[in-house]
């Protein structure tokens, strides 16, 4: 009986176009998806392949946009839930996504979001593809929240960055996971103001407020992206060091070291799945 491949795709902003490069290696080696589940980023690419694109054309979407003026996509607003309002990144991801509900997807989709008062998981699999990614990928404070059936939404990645529990929820029985979100050195350790001995942090210049913002949410990310983890088969991750949530500069570094990530695990996966 043939086994159901479920890919969980996880959260990291700009590092998530990483995706792109494992996808590439996966359909490459005839790695066969039944599934997907993403959060954030993840989510974004997930419903491009949900879909029925292939890596191709999701790599020609990814490095078409001119990332340098990514600013086309930023509605500041007076402060209430966001900085953000987020209509023009909705009507980006429409342009790319399309305006499709969840029925009308070639491959079982899930994406997660948060909810912001409750602090729960959302698995959204239903309505629209495009409300539902935009409620995956809104950074807290940054990002307006979105409001879905009564819920105020934001960033999934706050609760689950790799959704392999999702996917377990489908039915997957094989889950390749992508984490595109390393766990921060800094967060495993102690540092005490006497001990002068110690190495100081490089600090070129003071951080403004959405670089703050970044920086905490990566944090977080990183507290809880291992339990997010657990029950993967096989787990992906890039090596994606110094490369931080808003730096869409990097978009080919990420989809190369996606592949390099990806070519690596080829042998565990086809191994596991013949067994």
């Amino acid at each position: 009986m043939k086994r159901k491949v479920g890919l969980a795709l996880g959260s990291g902003g700009a590092r998530g176009m990483a995706h792109i490069g494992v996808l590439e290696v996966l359909e490459k080696e005839n790695i066969h998806i039944d599934m997907i589940a993403g959060t954030s980023s993840g989510a974004a690419i997930g419903a491009l392949l949900a879909q029925g694109k292939d890596a191709e054309e999701i790599d020609v979407l990814a490095r078409s946009w001119d990332w340098k003026h990514r600013a086309q996509i930023i509605d500041l607003t007076l402060p209430k839930s966001g900085f953000i309002a987020g209509k023009k990144l909705k009507e980006f991801l429409k342009s790319i996504i399309g305006d499709i509900e969840f029925s009308d997807l070639k491959l079982p989709f899930a994406c997660v979001a948060t909810d912001v008062m409750t602090g729960e998981e959302v698995v959204i699999n239903r309505g629209s593809v495009l409300e539902a990614v935009r409620a995956s990928i809104s950074l807290p404070i940054i990002f307006a929240v979105v409001k879905w059936q009564g819920r105020y939404l934001v960033d999934g990645g706050l609760v689950d960055p790799v959704p392999v529990s999702v996917l377990k929820d489908m039915g997957a029985d094989f889950i390749i996971a992508v984490n595109v979100s390393p766990l921060m050195s800094t967060g495993q350790e102690r540092i005490y103001p006497q001990e002068t001995n110690r190495k100081k942090a490089s600090v070129t210049k003071e951080p403004n407020i959405f670089n703050v913002i970044m920086k905490m949410s990566g944090i977080a990310n990183s507290q809880v992206v291992e339990a997010s983890l657990e029950g993967a088969d096989v787990i992906i991750e890039p090596h994606l060091a110094g490369i931080a949530l808003g730096d869409f500069n990097h978009i080919e570094k990420c989809i190369l070291e996606g592949g390099l990530a990806a070519i690596d695990a080829v042998l565990e996966i086809k191994t596991l799945l013949a067994a």
